[in-house]
């Protein structure tokens, strides 16, 4: 049978963004709300994002021309578009056989727990704390937003379009924590249990890259090996690997 997926595929959460740099600040300050003004569709990244999409970059450049990704996806969010455009600027246009922004790759939908920390969330709607507390986040949808299942439900036509039109490609996929995190769900073939254990392990950290490879000894067709996990290109003024930083808005730890 012939082969269906990309020989590579790299999943990279953005770089960090204002609003992480404000969520982290209002957790500090024990507040109820993250001060960030614009939509989240809208929020940009912070100094620091930019450096840590540049680093990326920079790792990605240093591949040889034949194994540097020649299709790169992203959400239509800023801070995930900024990160892309910067990775891009490096890979050069001219090699990439395709650019293409796609909804189903936008963050978590949070509906009305939208820019409220943890604090906030239990201070302000209770009730639904304590359900999502019993139900935990792989099925709780808050209202106006999203479960981590409805989230894999869209991503799953996702990898229908991957394995229709990029088969044996090298595909860079640029999105959010729940994404990325989603996306191993279905490419590792995890379960509720595995994939919330990876999540409470730590946090996909700003620009980290989580990367497969095809692998035609795997199964009975060849199937997607895991290769690297949440690997950090080290900045270069640091020459340090960047420490994760949460998403925005907020959603408490299952």
């Amino acid at each position: 049978m012939e082969q269906k997926w990309p020989q590579q595929i790299w999943l990279v959460r953005h770089g960090q963004s204002a609003g992480n740099v404000a969520r982290d600040a209002a957790e500090a300050a024990a507040g109820l709300h993250i001060d960030i003004a614009e939509r989240d569709v809208d929020v940009p990244l912070s100094p620091l994002g930019a450096e840590q999409a540049r680093a990326l970059a920079t790792w990605f450049a240093a591949m040889p021309q034949d194994q540097r990704p020649n299709v790169v996806l992203h959400s239509p969010y800023v801070r995930a578009a900024e990160t892309a455009r910067i990775i891009m600027e490096q890979l050069g246009p001219s090699s990439l056989m395709a650019v293409q922004v796609d909804e189903r790759l936008r963050e978590k939908e949070f509906g009305i727990l939208d820019r409220l920390t943890v604090l906030g969330i239990q201070h302000q709607y209770p009730d639904l704390y304590e359900q999502r507390q019993h139900v935990g986040k792989f099925y709780f949808r808050p209202p106006g937003g999203e479960s981590w299942c409805d989230v894999i439900l869209r991503l799953r036509s996702i990898i229908d379009t991957i394995t229709r039109e990029f088969c044996k490609e090298r595909v860079l996929i640029v999105g959010h924590q729940v994404t990325v995190n989603c996306l191993r769900y279905l490419f590792e073939r995890l379960d509720e249990a595995s994939i919330l254990a990876v999540d409470r392990a730590a946090d996909v950290p700003n620009c980290s890259v989580t990367s497969y490879s095809f692998d035609p000894t795997q199964g009975k067709h060849g199937k997607l090996g895991l290769q690297l996990t949440n690997f950090v290109a080290p900045l270069e003024a640091a020459g340090t690997p960047v420490t994760a930083q949460k998403d925005v808005p907020a959603a408490p730890k299952a």
